[in-house]
């Protein structure tokens, strides 16, 4: 993978997260251990995968709180939702992704998920 790979996974990381959680991402992992976990996420997870063709950054968001949810991973969940937000996912629509996740993955995994929705979104109201 190029250099230029990892230039627009960056970017997309960068507008989908936020500038402070990628700056602080790479700050933190600053050996030779974890640093190369980073630019891994960054070249592939947003330079291969995020940047394809076929499905707007919006509904990789919306299949990424689906994924997070039946995974309970409330930390990447709150990210991704804060990430969705940022997308121009709607309110409506996250809703409807945790009522179908509860569906298939169990009412506990939506409840949870739900609960980091309404701090996530109450969150980002107050700093609107």
């Amino acid at each position: 993978m190029s250099d230029r790979t990892f230039e627009t996974g960056l970017s997309i990381r960068r507008k989908v997260l936020g500038d402070q959680y990628v700056s602080s991402s790479f700050e933190t992992a600053t050996d030779d251990f974890s640093r190369p976990l980073q630019e891994f996420i960054t070249r592939f997870v947003w330079g291969e995968i995020w940047s394809r063709p076929g499905l707007e950054h919006r509904v990789r968001s919306m299949i990424n709180l689906a994924i997070m949810t039946s995974l309970n991973r409330p930390n990447e969940l709150r990210l991704h939702m804060e990430g969705a937000l940022r997308n121009g996912v709607k309110a409506e629509e996250i809703r409807e992704v945790l009522l179908q996740t509860a569906v298939y993955c169990g009412i506990p995994a939506a409840l949870d998920s739900f609960k980091i929705a309404e701090e996530v979104m109450r969150d980002s109201d107050s700093k609107s």
